[in-house]
This record gives C-alpha cells, structure tokens and sequence, in this order.
C-alpha cells in the first residue's frame, strides 16, 4: 500500500512544472493533472459520510442478486422478498435486461437529473426508500466498501453516519408518547420504559458490522485490503421527520451509546430539513440536542443546518436554522451550511463560528444536485475568507457518483488554492470527534505546534519523549501524526 501510495504521489506531482519550493498551482492543473493529484493526495479523513448513501448503485444491484430480492419495475425499487407479482421481478434480471439495470441505476443515483422529472431534490432524497432493502443486512459489508475506497484515495480517517438500533429506539419513544415538551419528563419516561438497555443491543450491532466489515477487507492477513488501516468513528443519525418524541428517543439513546462506547463520538440529525416535519420542529429539536447533551458537554453534536434555499424554504426559516445549531444546541460542527449567508447577522454569526472554531463540513456536488448551488453562488470561499473552519465530504457518494477526490478537485476548480486543500484535509482531523489533544495549538491556521511536538510533525518517528507520549496517549495526535508524515512524504516529492 505504501509503495503504491509513493508511486502515485509521484506520478501526480511530476504532472505539475513548478519550481521546488513552490505550491502545486491546481488552478493551472488540466483535468487528468487534477485528477491524479487529488486522488494522491492525503486528505485527512472524512466527517460528512451517510454510509447508506455511499454505495454505487452497482454494488447494491450486485447484493440484491446475492440475496434474492426483487425489482419493482414500476417504481425502480429494490423489495424483499421476492414474490410474484404483476410489476416484480427477480433482481437477477438485470443481467440480461440491460434496459432495466440503466433504468435501477438511474433509480438509485443523480447521474440523470432529469430523472422521470424530478427535481435533484427529490430525486436524491427519493433514492434511500428505493434502494434501502439492498443494504439492508449489509451494514459490514457497506463499511468495508467505504473504507477501502478512502484508503485508496490516501484518506485514512471516517466519520461515519449510521442509525443503531433505529427502530427499536423510535418503538420506545412512541410507547412513551410526547410529554408536551417537558424534556425532563421525556427522558424520565423513556428510561423507565428501558430505553438505555438498547446500548447492549447497538454495541453488539457495532461489534458484528466491525467483524464483517474485517473479515471482507481479509484484515490481519497477508492480503489485507487498503480499508484495514483506516480509523473509523460513528455519529448516531437520528430522523428529524419523525414524531418528536421518536426523535427525543433515537438523541437520547445516542448520548448514551456515546458514554458507553469510545467508537460512536456524537449525534446527528438527517433527512431533509425542508420537509414539515423537520421545519415544524426545528427550534424543539435544538432544544433537545441542547438538553439532552448539555450544551456539548456530555456528546457532541454535528449537525445538519442550513442545506436549504429559496427554492425549498422561506425566508424567514432561512434566517435562523444555522444561528440555533450554533447557539441552543450547542453544535461542533455544521453539515452543509448553504444558507449561512441568508441569516440574520451572517457576517456576525460567521465571525463567531471563526472564533469558536465550529466547523462546515462542506459538500460541493451534493449541494449542487440537491439545491442547484454551485460555483460563485456556493458559500465555500466567503467561509474562508472569514475565517470559518471548512473541510471538503462527499455526503452520499454513491447516489452522486463521485468520491472525496472528486470534490478536492471541484473545489480546485471552483478556486481554491493547494493551501485551502491542504487546510481541509488537516481540518478533517484536528476538527473531528476524535478524543486527545491534537498536535497543533492553532488549528484551522496550523503555524504552531503542539509544544510536545514542535520541529518533529511531518517526520517518520516521534522522538522518544513528551511528543511521543503525545501520539501514545491521543487518539487526535496519533491519526494527525500519521496524517502529517503522509503529507510531508507526499509534498517531498515534488523537490
């Protein structure tokens, strides 16, 4: 793996004439330049990933045969089982009807955004029902799926977004029923009811989806796949369009699993922020996220905010959903941000995620084929240039057919610079929910090491001694460190 990683780095950094203690210029980088380039280089790690999103629609289509599912030819979904029916088919007829497999991959994915005319919108978030039964039983084997891909591409940290015991924990909140907003009595009422026992139950989900995921990948043997050295970590998705105490329920279970297991490192709220329910509840969401971890202190939360528009939201949810993340619930860090310009006081609210160092985990296709922003009208480089952490993910890579590298390369495209690039891959690390002290006392600027390791990061071997130790005792300085060598090797290469 190593050897193949220098050849690539190599090979990239030949394609680009500069002078050798010059930036790699990726504005003046052609597409296949570009390409190369963002696949070799390291890039930190990933903090935006729906695992259940992530596989190509290929893949799913390949386990539905494996499994005996069947195609409903009228709506292009996957169902089990597979029965006989006026619009049915096994999954196995995709490999002789060429039609129906273009038609289930359409089905599955954006690559088509006039799709049976729909908006990117709904076709995206249309996508999980239809291909939901095809993952399934198959959390191991989409794990492993995703790790070997980031691996491949020099990345070696995940955040991974997955549901434990999703439904379970939503039965116990509708058993309960909504206490009318009184939270205390809410969480009372869900412990009584036993809610907490299901931690047991999604640590062993955790522990078997591990172990398949190992196996898959051969770990521990001599033909161990890239995927074996990628460090995972899992944020609780909960569903902000179910009833609020369901959601109560599924954020009450995930702070628990956060204390009871150092793999899963924070909570979540996914589906579409624009659909009723989640507009309906928004501010009672926060207050639960609030609640429930006070403030950040007990789990931490990143958080959907802002992936909306005018085309999808008024302007007066517009003004807000980002500023309550931020400030009622407590949130570390921002998945998508899009309309962060559009609140009230941006420019104030923007200088003060700088100053907290609260993060956007930025998702450039995704935010295109959802919401149709792109380019100039993205808020990526207005982040920037005011100081707001940012770091590039692929959200759902397999329904935009695309991978991490696509979106560093994108991001070139659309202006930013080698040390904007750079700046994300390390921000992919040092903002994660990784537990430790990290090797850099500024990061986000990264022009002041940790005192324990300053002059050693980027070299192979920490000294013995208190940089060591550092890297021993860190969760956070261990991958950085990993991470820093990786970079420094790879930007050695050029000279």
């Amino acid at each position: 793996m190593i050897r193949r990683f220098w050849a690539a780095a190599a090979t990239a950094l030949a394609l680009v004439a500069h002078g050798a203690q010059a930036a790699p210029d990726v504005a003046k980088m052609t597409g296949g330049e570009l390409t190369a380039f963002t696949r070799a280089m390291p890039k930190g790690g990933e903090l935006h990933n729906h695992v259940s999103g992530a596989i190509f629609a290929e893949t799913l289509l390949a386990w539905s045969v494996e499994d005996g599912l069947c195609i409903n030819v009228k709506t292009l979904s996957v169902t089990p089982p597979c029965q006989a029916g006026e619009d049915l088919k096994p999954a196995s007829a995709i490999k002789t009807d060429e039609i129906l497999r273009a038609a289930m991959i359409d089905s599955f994915s954006v690559r088509r955004p006039d799709f049976l005319d729909r908006s990117g919108h709904d076709q995206f978030f249309g996508a999980f029902g239809r291909f939901g039964a095809a993952g399934a039983r198959r959390d191991g084997d989409m794990l492993a799926n995703v790790a070997d891909n980031l691996a491949r591409q020099n990345t070696f940290y995940l955040e991974a977004m997955v549901t434990p015991q999703g439904f379970a924990s939503r039965a116990k909140g509708a058993q309960v029923g909504w206490k009318g907003g009184d939270l205390a009595a809410q969480k009372a009422a869900n412990s009584a009811a036993g809610l907490e026992a299901l931690v047991t139950a999604a640590i062993a989900e955790t522990d078997a989806m591990e172990t398949r995921a190992r196996s898959l990948m051969k770990c521990d043997t001599q033909a161990a796949l890239p995927g074996c050295q990628v460090t995972v970590r899992y944020l609780v998705q909960t569903s902000r369009v179910a009833p609020p105490e369901q959601t109560f329920a599924q954020l009450q279970l995930g702070v628990a699993l956060v204390a009871a297991d150092k793999r899963w490192v924070g909570l979540q709220m996914v589906a579409p922020e624009d659909h009723p329910l989640a507009i309906t509840h928004y501010s009672l969401h926060m207050r639960m996220v609030d609640f429930l971890t006070d403030h950040g202190r007990t789990a931490k939360a990143a958080l959907h905010a802002g992936e909306l528009t005018m085309a999808y939201a008024t302007p007066e949810e517009l003004r807000y959903h980002i500023a309550e993340a931020v400030r009622v619930a407590g949130a570390r860090r921002i998945g998508h941000g899009v309309d962060l310009p559009l609140e009230t006081d941006a420019e104030g609210l923007a200088a003060e995620m700088a100053a907290k160092g609260i993060l956007v985990e930025v998702n450039l296709s995704s935010n295109h084929a959802i919401l149709g922003v792109s380019g100039k009208a993205h808020p990526y480089a207005w982040l920037r240039r005011r100081g707001v952490p940012v770091s590039l993910s692929t959200d759902d890579a397999g329904i935009l057919r695309i991978d991490l590298s696509h979106e560093y390369a994108r991001a070139a495209d659309e202006g930013a610079s080698y040390a904007d690039l750079k700046a994300s891959a390390r921000n992919a690390i040092a903002f994660s929910f990784l537990t430790g002290e990290g090797l850099w006392a500024d990061p986000g600027a990264y022009r002041r090491p940790a005192k324990a390791c300053a002059g050693q990061i980027g070299k192979a071997e920490p000294k013995p001694g208190r940089c060591a130790d550092l890297i021993g005792a860190s969760d956070k300085a261990r991958e950085q460190w990993r991470h820093e060598r990786l970079l420094a090797a790879f930007e050695a290469a050029a000279r």
